[in-house]
């Protein structure tokens, strides 16, 4: 889970996520809707632990998973559970937020969660000792990229990229965002948004997220096959939740 993009658009956003992977692990599962019970959830299956990297709830909030929270850390298992067990989680509070801002996170291994939640967006980190909320502008792009793969200077190269790509990128769609996520970078395959370190650790797949209105689609595009799934839910209100 190593790099996500969150692009505003005249109907709600897009949010996408490049998931880097080693190849010891599982053939992550397609998004499916599952029942939950706070109501349907919709995301791809970690196959290895069962949680996922970015998951959907029809009551309009997307999480979106980054290893790592500000810096590269050691990791020292084991731990209490997978960080996206954790993020599945959360949506069994009122509001994924104030999971985040009540779950018990002891010896949970460090990460970064990209939370658009109705019309707000948050970045919340979590150290390994204290957790970490900011609430961004919904109105501008942003790009994340993971701390435990990539260093200050990689990340800052990735913006450069991310910025010039929005001067020539008047009209977003599934299409030309995916298109940046797997295209974009300057030739040097360790650290390209399509990455692969010695065929050991690569990107397996990009998925994305578009709200408009009151619907949110996800696509998700599996790399190792180039197979393409696409997958829905509609926005409920809290009366509809409630009838």
């Amino acid at each position: 889970m190593c790099t996500v993009t969150y692009l505003p658009h005249e109907e709600g956003y897009f949010l996408t996520s490049n998931r880097d992977e080693k190849s010891t692990r599982k053939k992550a599962i397609p998004p499916a809707i599952v029942d939950f019970p706070t109501g349907s959830l919709l995301y791809p299956k970690d196959a290895d632990a069962n949680g996922t990297w970015m998951a959907l709830h029809e009551r309009g909030e997307a999480i979106v998973l980054l290893n790592g929270a500000f810096e590269a850390h050691i990791s020292e298992p084991p731990y209490a559970k997978s960080r996206g067990l954790v993020l599945l989680e959360l949506f069994e509070y009122s509001s994924a937020l104030y999971g985040f801002e009540n779950y018990r996170l002891n010896n949970i291994e460090p990460f970064t969660l990209v939370i658009c939640s109705g019309q707000f967006l948050y970045e919340a980190r979590w150290d390994g000792s204290k957790n970490h909320i900011q609430q961004l502008d919904e109105n501008q792009p942003a790009i994340w990229s993971s701390s435990t793969l990539y260093n200050k200077s990689i990340r800052k190269k990735r913006e450069v990229w991310f910025q010039e790509w929005l001067k020539q990128s008047p009209v977003l769609s599934f299409d030309s965002v995916v298109n940046f996520h797997q295209f974009a970078g300057n030739g040097d395959s360790a650290n390209d948004l399509i990455m692969n370190r010695n065929n050991e650790h690569f990107t397996v797949s990009i998925t994305s997220v578009c709200k408009r209105e009151q619907r949110l689609n996800m696509i998700y595009k599996d790399l190792s096959c180039n197979e393409t799934f696409e997958n829905g839910l509609f926005i409920r209100t809290s009366i509809e939740a409630n009838a």
